[in-house]
C-alpha cells in the first residue's frame, strides 16, 4: 500500500500544477530568503571584531523578523492548498481509504513539493548569500578584512526550517481534513466554514499582546531613554506583530468585516458585486490565505516607513550609526514587502485554481465572462479594502509610540504621504494578481 500511496501523490500531483506549484514556490522563496540572511550569522563566525557585530545584527535579528514572516507565509500556503481538498479526501474516505491512509497522502505530496523547493531554495540562497555580502561591504557595513565564509550549514538550517514549518502545516491541515465522517467532509467542504482552533486564537493573542505591550513600553519607559534608539527597539518590531497576528485571525475578521464593507459599497447594484459580497463570507476560509499577506505587507510597509521617516527627521545631531540603522530597517522593509506581495500573486493563484470548476458553472448558468471576472476582482477590491485597513491600524503601533518618542506627538510632522502610497501599492498588486488569475481561469 505504501508504493501505491506513493504512485498515488505523484498522480495527484501532476493534475493539480498550480496547487502544487503554490506551495513549491513558497518553500523555494522562504528558503532562499532564510538561507540569504542565515550565511551572514555563519560569516561572523570567522568575521573581523569589528564586523561581526553588524553581521549578527544583519543575519539573525533583521534575517529573524524576515523568517517570522516567511515562515507563517509557508505555513499558510500549505495549509490553503490542503485544505482546499476536503472534498477530494472526503471522497477517497467513501471508496475506503482509511483516515491514516490519507492524511500518508498529504503528507507525501506536501513532502515532494517542499523538499524539491528546499534543495533548489538553498542553491539560490548559496548565491544569493554571496551577493547580499557583497552589498555589505560596498555600503561599508562590512570591511574589506572579512571574507564571506559560510557553507552548507547554514543554508542547510533553512532548508530544515522551512521544511519543518511545512510538514507542521500539512500535518494539521490533513488532520483537520480527515476529522469526522466522509459524507460530513464532503458536505462541509462546500460550505468551507469551520471554527478557528483555540491554539490559533491563543498565537495570535500572544502576537498582538506581546506588540501592544512593547508599543506602552515605548511610551512609558524607552521614551525617555538616553539613548534615542531605545524607542525603536521596543516599538520597531510592534507593527510586524501585531500585523502577523491579525493575519492569523484572517478568516474570523474576514467574516465579520465582509458585511459592513458590502453595505458601504452598495453590493446590490450590479450581478458581480452581489457574487462578490456572496462569495467574500462563504468563502472567508479560502479568500483568508489572501487577506493574511495583505495585512503583513500593509502593516509591514506603512510602520516601518514612517518609523524611518520619523527618524531621519528627529534624530539627534551627531548620533552615530544612524545611517545603518535606517539602512537595515529598509532591507527589513523591502525583504519582508517583496515576499508578501510575492505570497499575495501566490494565494490568488491557488485560490482560483481551486474555483475553477465554480467559475466554469457560473458561466453555464449565463454569467458572462465578464460578470464572472468582475466578481473576482471585485472580491479583491473586498479583501484589499479590509486588509489594508487592518494593516494600518496594526501600523498605528509602531509610529504613534515611536513619533511620542521623538516629540513629534500622536500624528507625525511630516511623511504622511507614505500612507497613500503604501495602500494603492498594495491594492494594485492585490486586484492585479485577481484579475491575472481569474483571467487565465476564465479563458
Amino acid at each position: 500500500m505504501s508504493a501505491g500511496t506513493t504512485t498515488l501523490a505523484w498522480r495527484s500531483l501532476r493534475h493539480r500544477p498550480l496547487g502544487a506549484t503554490a506551495t513549491f514556490l513558497a518553500v523555494l522563496l522562504g528558503t532562499a530568503l532564510i538561507g540569504s540572511f542565515a550565511t551572514l550569522v555563519e560569516t561572523s563566525f570567522t568575521a573581523a571584531d569589528a564586523d561581526t557585530g553588524n553581521l549578527v545584527v544583519m543575519g539573525a535579528v533583521v534575517g529573524g523578523w524576515g523568517a517570522l514572516i516567511v515562515l507563517f507565509s509557508v505555513a499558510s500556503t500549505v495549509g490553503i492548498t490542503t485544505t482546499q481538498r476536503a472534498a477530494e479526501i472526503g471522497l477517497l474516505r467513501t471508496i475506503g481509504a482509511t483516515p491514516r491512509q490519507a492524511r500518508r497522502l498529504i503528507a507525501r505530496e506536501a513532502a515532494g513539493v517542499a523538499v524539491l523547493g528546499a534543495v533548489l531554495g538553498a542553491l539560490v540562497a548559496a548565491g544569493t548569500g554571496r551577493l547580499l555580502f557583497a552589498l555589505l561591504q560596498s555600503g561599508g557595513m562590512v570591511s574589506d578584512a572579512t571574507r564571506y565564509d559560510a557553507g552548507r550549514a547554514s543554508v542547510g538550517a533553512a532548508a530544515l526550517l522551512v521544511l519543518l514549518a511545512a510538514g507542521v502545516a500539512a500535518a494539521v491541515a490533513a488532520r483537520r481534513a480527515t476529522r469526522g465522517p466522509a459524507g460530513v467532509l464532503v458536505r462541509d467542504s462546500v460550505a468551507e466554514q469551520g471554527r478557528m482552533r483555540w491554539w490559533r486564537v491563543a498565537i495570535a493573542v500572544l502576537l498582538i499582546g506581546y506588540g501592544l505591550g512593547m508599543a506602552v513600553i515605548t511610551i512609558t519607559v524607552t521614551a525617555h531613554d538616553k539613548d534615542p534608539y531605545a524607542a525603536m527597539s521596543t516599538s520597531g518590531s510592534s507593527s510586524i506583530l501585531v500585523g502577523v497576528g491579525l493575519a492569523v485571525l484572517a478568516p474570523v475578521l474576514l467574516r465579520w468585516c465582509a458585511t459592513p464593507v458590502r453595505l458601504l459599497s452598495g453590493a446590490s447594484s450590479s450581478a458581480s458585486a452581489h457574487l462578490a459580497s456572496y462569495n467574500t463570507t462563504r468563502r472567508a476560509h479560502l479568500l483568508s490565505g489572501v487577506l493574511a499577506p495583505v495585512i503583513v505587507l500593509t502593516a509591514a510597509a506603512a510602520g516601518t516607513l514612517l518609523l524611518v521617516d520619523i527618524d531621519t527627521r528627529s534624530v539627534p545631531a551627531g548620533t552615530p550609526d544612524s545611517d545603518t540603522i535606517n539602512l537595515l530597517n529598509n532591507v527589513v522593509v523591502a525583504m519582508i514587502a517583496l515576499f508578501a506581495a510575492i505570497m499575495v500573486v501566490n494565494a490568488f493563484v491557488a485560490t482560483v485554481a481551486h474555483r475553477r470548476t465554480e467559475l466554469e458553472r457560473l458561466r453555464l448558468l449565463g454569467a458572462t465572462p465578464r460578470q464572472v471576472r468582475g466578481s473576482v476582482v471585485a472580491e479583491a477590491a473586498v479583501v484589499a479594502l479590509i486588509g489594508v485597513g487592518l494593516g494600518l491600524l496594526a501600523a498605528l503601533t509602531t509610529v504613534v509610540p515611536f513619533a511620542i518618542a521623538r516629540h513629534e506627538g500622536v500624528v507625525p510632522d511630516g511623511g504622511l504621504w507614505l500612507v497613500p502610497a503604501v495602500v494603492a501599492a498594495v491594492a494594485a498588486v492585490t486586484l492585479g494578481s485577481a484579475r491575472g488569475a481569474v483571467r487565465s481561469a476564465v479563458r
